[in-house]
């Protein structure tokens, strides 16, 4: 275990995907959120998964993502490796995921989210902040979704 218990909170790529695009939806929120955990004293937690997520998103246009130039995408990584605390993937990150695979219906894209799922649990994290909550539904037993927008 890496966390400091319930103070971590592990960070979807979406909510950080949103603070870095000023065009994108929820972007004041996003930072808000953010800022208002560290100043709560939360130890906030990416992996290497989220960090490629981030590359590969803003690497290919979408709606509200215009590609980044390279530059942009080194320099938010390496602020990212500076501000989060890094969960690495592991072997016993990879056994925690085919223990998911053998007990959670899942497949396909689901396994990314199965994959931040064995992150969190192999790092003893149990709160996750994401805009996806439907895509950890599965997961409610074992971790706290945090929503990036509360539910109306």
């Amino acid at each position: 275990m890496v966390t400091s218990g319930d103070r971590a909170i592990f960070v979807d790529t979406n909510v950080l995907i949103y603070a870095n695009v000023s065009s994108a939806p929820y972007h004041q929120l996003a930072i808000e959120r953010l800022q208002n955990l560290d100043n709560s004293g939360a130890d906030l937690w990416i992996s290497r998964q989220i960090l490629r997520e981030f590359i590969a998103a803003l690497t290919r246009p979408q709606t509200f993502v215009n590609i980044q130039p390279p530059e942009v995408i080194v320099e938010r990584i390496q602020f990212f490796e500076q501000r989060f605390q890094i969960a690495e993937d592991s072997f016993q990150v990879t056994a925690r995921l085919l223990n998911l695979l053998q007990t959670i219906p899942m497949g396909g894209r689901q396994i990314h989210d199965a994959n931040i799922v064995a992150t969190l649990l192999t790092s003893g994290i149990d709160r996750l902040l994401t805009h996806n909550v439907k895509d950890f539904d599965r997961f409610s037993d074992l971790i706290t979704v945090i929503p990036l927008v509360a539910a109306t």
